[in-house]
């Protein structure tokens, strides 16, 4: 088969353009979602332009005893996966502390941390029995800076980046490459998520500048995983040119 990429949270988004970005460049691809019908679209979708097989796989990493049992009973074939795209996660309201919702905070934590470890703990080891593989976690800018109302969400892509590092330095001795991209203002269907459907909050995220693009992302995640087996980019923030950090962007009147 030819090389393998694994992406989680793939119905949209950034996970959707990396599976067509890779696709092009003949990866297989493993794809996975909690929309089990939007997987198939994709699967379709990608099979028609390109020459490429695709396992879609439907589960939520939040979930720690199913994804053990899938990536446990993988069929051989597909157990060569020689790049994870951790890319599922999310934000949920966007809240004072005092006012947040605990449910709220428990859906980030066990999405973007647990559900993170749940997918690398389980690929891992099909890598180091290759002796080399390329992890790929999609952090955030709110892993670097904190930012008012962000706290919870900032705490989970904090851990995001702290993970990265330590499997970097854990991981060294098996040949296999940590990646960790963190990026500013994307506009997907992330603030949508965020503000629980709120289409017209969602959309105010986004005015007066132009934010990233999923391709963007896509696009320098692409980069990373063709550099040369000796080069790893370690640790990447990407932002718009409109956008300097959490806190400061410059604005059309």
């Amino acid at each position: 088969m030819n090389k393998i990429v694994l992406i989680t949270g793939a119905t949209s988004g950034i996970g959707e353009a990396c599976a067509k970005k890779f696709a092009v460049a003949g990866y297989n691809l493993i794809i996975t979602g909690r929309r089990f019908e939007r997987l198939l679209e994709i699967k379709a979708n990608i099979e028609t332009n390109c020459p490429v097989n695709i396992l879609p796989l439907h589960f939520d990493v939040q979930d720690r005893k199913v994804v053990e049992n899938i990536f446990a009973n993988l069929a051989t074939e597909w157990k060569q996966i020689n790049i994870l795209i951790n890319n599922a996660g999310l934000a949920a309201g966007r809240d004072f502390f005092e006012d947040a919702d605990i449910d709220d905070w428990e859906t980030m934590l066990n999405t973007n941390v647990h559900g993170l470890l749940y997918v690398s703990k389980a690929v891992v080891p099909l890598m180091i029995a290759q002796k080399k593989g390329h992890i790929i976690n999609m952090g955030s800018i709110a892993g670097k800076e904190v930012y008012e109302k962000g706290n919870v969400y900032c705490a989970s892509k904090f851990a995001v980046d702290a993970i990265s590092k330590a499997m970097r330095i854990d991981l060294l001795k098996h040949n296999i490459k940590v990646t960790g991209i963190h990026p500013g203002a994307v506009e997907t269907e992330f603030a949508v998520v965020r503000f629980k459907g709120d289409k017209d909050k969602a959309a105010a995220t986004y005015e007066g500048y132009t934010a990233l693009t999923a391709n963007d992302i896509a696009d320098t995640i692409f980069y990373c995983a063709q550099l040369p087996e000796h080069v790893c980019i370690n640790d990447l923030v990407i932002t718009s040119t409109q956008q300097a950090g959490a806190y400061y962007f410059h604005k059309n009147n």
